[in-house]
């Protein structure tokens, strides 16, 4: 047995395992390449966003960090890390593939190796648990085909393929997933819109929904799809779209017994609470473990004290980082929450409906078993923080005159708020983009230069202040870099766009951060979770 290590070793075992995540080939994986993968992870770099870029229904100014699905990150089933440290150098860990047991050889339908679910399928199929309920509708030419059903005690996943007349493929359904509902006998829901963290291809095809914790035998999903708008017209041998609107009618209803998928999962309540510092509480709820992975609830509350200073949206943008320890190997998974190149749980899913009333945010996180086994012993979740946006004011000066040709040398205005800094070297004055893309309107000001974030680099809102007290809303942009050892991010060419202030507003301002999402680290929770060398699928 390898014991565990100490603090530090711990803390050095994470960023190994988070580096060995981030790192992969670049690769263009075309559907030929991938019809011969099964384990194929798409991750997207985070780039620059565009000026002007649509701004979030969230806030009136917020940060900017676009995401480019692009770059592909071929993991051979999975990365489990196991390594022996050496005193002389340190050692690239190597990483092993882990489906114990092997999953087995069988033929997987195209539409799931694209959509990145070849594995679910294997360990499904075997068991029952994939259904084809032969939904196959075409109205004038639109075809909507479900084939697959993948479904466990925990999560119930939809392949919808849709094609045009001509035979492309289409994506209108993934904006009308409200329309689409899992319901009893009686109507009632019993499974809600959930999320598939992996960036794999055919996400636009494909929907998860999370199970509630009674399921009846029998359950009912039911698409109010009637008359789509699909529009304009694409005609193949002109190569030009027509004026003409085309609504279509994929509505749709099946039934499927939920017996076999009760029976292969196994439900554990539990009952472990925990409050930080700061009065953010915790409360781990149920464990599930299904044939396709394990799923933890939880549920987020705030004391008085917290919530009064966190920001109005915290349920939306709070997230919680953690580690799975195996105890037994010293092996570690990390998962921070919806950072940028830093791993998730395969499926996560998020409650707020109570939350307005004061009740709680509940949180529920499923991880692939080719990264926290199924028949693992000694398991323990650890809290590794938290981070939420809480109202915290911290203001810098802005003296525009004091910039010159050496400021690209020297900073003419800093800023420094718990553990962030921020440096301005330069400023220019730009117009921004109009909604249809032209370039227009009245140039403001944009604020240039270098920052370093301790604490998240999204979520935070600014505001500006001339002379005369007049407000301005601020736009934060820039190239945010993965998290060095110290867990800081470097964001280059940081650019904070002054909206409406220009030259003739004059060179003094004031600026404000109102809300900073903070990055909390002084937690101390760590909780046993259960295991059983002998699960139900077993027999």
């Amino acid at each position: 047995m390898k014991p565990i290590s100490s603090e530090q070793e711990k803390k050095q075992d994470r960023k190994w395992e988070e580096e060995l995540f981030r790192q992969g080939p670049d690769a263009d994986f075309t559907l030929q390449v991938m019809q011969e993968l099964d384990h194929v992870s798409m991750e997207g770099p985070h780039v620059q966003a565009p000026w002007g870029t649509k701004k979030s229904h969230k806030s009136k100014w917020i940060y900017r960090t676009g995401i480019a699905a692009a770059a592909a990150v071929l993991i051979a089933g999975g990365a489990w890390a196991a390594w022996e440290r050496t005193k002389e150098k340190p050692v690239q860990p190597p990483v092993s593939a882990v489906n114990i047991p092997a999953l087995p050889n069988i033929p997987v339908p195209e539409v799931l190796r694209y959509a990145n679910l070849a594995d679910d399928y294997k360990r499904l199929q075997p068991l029952g648990l994939v259904v084809n309920p032969n939904i196959d509708i075409d109205d004038q030419g639109y075809k909507l085909k479900i084939e697959d059903v993948l479904v466990d005690g925990s999560q119930l996943i939809l392949m919808l393929q849709q094609t045009a007349p001509d035979g492309t493929g289409m994506y209108l359904l993934n904006s009308k997933a409200e329309d689409i509902h899992i319901t009893d006998e009686k109507g009632n829901n019993v499974a809600e819109l959930a999320r598939d963290t992996r960036q794999g291809t055919g996400s636009l095809n494909k929907l998860v929904f999370q199970l509630h914790r009674d399921i009846p035998d029998e359950i009912t999903v039911r698409g109010e799809l009637g008359h789509l708008n699909v529009g304009n017209g694409y005609d193949v041998n002109t190569k030009t779209y027509t004026d003409k609107k085309v609504s279509v009618d994929w509505s749709f209803q099946f039934k499927l017994d939920m017996t076999q998928a009760k029976v292969m999962s196994k439900e554990t309540p539990m009952d472990a609470s925990y409050t930080t510092p700061e009065g953010l509480e915790l409360a781990m709820t149920q464990l599930v473990q299904t044939p396709n992975g394990t799923r933890l609830d939880l549920e987020v509350n705030l004391n008085d004290e917290l919530r009064a200073k966190a920001g109005e949206d915290w349920a939306k943008d709070m997230d919680i980082l953690y580690h799975i320890e195996v105890m037994d190997t010293g092996e570690y998974r990390i998962f921070n929450g919806g950072r940028p190149n830093a791993r998730q749980a395969k499926f996560r899913y998020r409650d707020l409906s109570q939350v307005s009333a004061g009740g709680p945010l509940k949180i529920s996180e499923t991880w692939d078993p080719s990264l926290v086994k199924l028949h693992a012993e000694n398991i323990r979740f650890v809290l590794d923080g938290y981070t939420i946006p809480v109202k915290e004011g911290q203001k810098m000066e802005v003296d525009l005159d004091k910039a010159s040709e050496e400021s690209k040398f020297y900073a003419f205005a800093s800023f420094k708020h718990f553990g962030d800094q921020l440096e301005l070297y330069r400023f220019n004055y730009e117009r921004g983009q109009s909604s249809n893309g032209q370039t227009g309107g009245q140039a403001s000001l944009v604020l240039e230069g270098l920052a370093l974030f301790k604490n998240e680099f999204y979520g935070d809102q600014w505001v500006a202040t001339d002379s005369t007290g007049k407000e301005y809303p601020v736009e934060v942009m820039g190239i945010r870099k993965p998290a060095n050892l110290n867990e800081e991010y470097v964001v280059e060419d940081v650019k904070l766009i002054v909206h409406g202030f220009n030259k003739d507003t004059g060179t003094k301002l004031t600026l404000k951060r109102t809300v900073v999402h903070r990055d909390f680290r002084d937690v101390d929770w760590k909780v046993n979770l259960s295991s059983d060398s002998s699960l139900p699928w077993d027999q």
